[in-house]
């Protein structure tokens, strides 16, 4: 069915009843359009508004909160929201624009930037050394209380794997404590709990005052990644690829030891 929205005479073009109602109609659609096409394309030359980010409590605890400040000055129009997000679930879901993950990313939609590298040292307390045996080999190990930690992948806890050249050993470890909480976990090893697996990018400071002592620097090839996350689209906003690469100038710049 077609209907007539214009009156044309030889001297002027008229909307008709039917056009003028559709216009009105039409108009605040119109209106908010354009303004979103204004939006959009401020977002893509100027780094402003909120960025939303769930950021992995390591990254942002010893590596990202000192750091913040110098992104802050350089970036004077934008809001930073942080939160505490797993290492899993969807970006688009949870209302991030992007997600600072440790673990290999599994396949998705996302798009996926190695950060870093931090090596997985298996550690305990002076006081627990001193109440059992020092294990001399990992697979010592399977005699001991080690403390376990869930895989938010899938709700397990992590296997132990040791590395060094030409070597990779399994060992089957068993303990009274697990936990889904870094500090937690941490915690309780300073405390004499048992023997932990832990990030060497979470436990500098513990190793240099002494309160956690590292069993074998002499395998030292196990590590664990680190990624930035952000949805996989044709257009990125401007204000995520400078998160992004502040991330990566920032991971690239923070001093070897801390993760190795």
């Amino acid at each position: 069915m077609s209907v007539r929205l214009v009156a044309r005479s030889t001297r002027a073009l008229k909307l008709t009843v039917e056009g003028s109602r559709l216009y009105e109609m039409a108009a605040p659609h119109l209106a908010a359009i354009e303004e979103a096409a204004t939006a959009a394309s401020r977002d893509a030359t100027e780094v402003t508004g909120l960025l939303r980010a769930g950021v992995a409590a390591a990254f942002s605890r010893h590596v990202l909160t000192a750091r913040l400040p110098d992104f802050a000055r350089r970036y004077p129009a934008l809001d930073l929201h942080i939160t505490q997000h797993s290492d899993t679930g969807d970006l688009n879901a949870d209302g991030l624009d992007v997600a600072i993950r440790f673990g290999s990313q599994p396949s998705s939609s996302m798009i996926s930037r190695r950060l870093l590298e931090t090596r997985v040292l298996t550690v305990a307390s002076p006081g627990y050394l001193q109440e059992h045996p020092r294990p001399t080999h990992p697979s010592e190990l399977a005699s001991h209380n080690c403390i376990q930690f869930l895989d938010p992948q899938n709700g397990r806890p992590f296997d132990w794997e040791f590395q060094r050249t030409g070597e990779t050993l399994a060992v089957h470890t068993t303990g009274k404590l697990t936990f889904s909480d870094v500090d937690m976990k941490i915690g309780a090893c300073v405390a004499g709990g048992g023997i932990a697996q832990v990030l060497a990018l979470c436990v500098g400071e513990e190793l240099r005052r002494g309160v956690l002592v590292d069993l074998f620097p002499d395998w030292p090839g196990e590590t664990f990644p680190l990624y930035i996350v952000r949805p996989s689209r044709k257009f990125t906003p401007l204000k995520v690829e400078k998160f992004v690469e502040f991330c990566l100038e920032i991971a690239q710049e923070a001093p070897v030891d801390k993760f190795i």
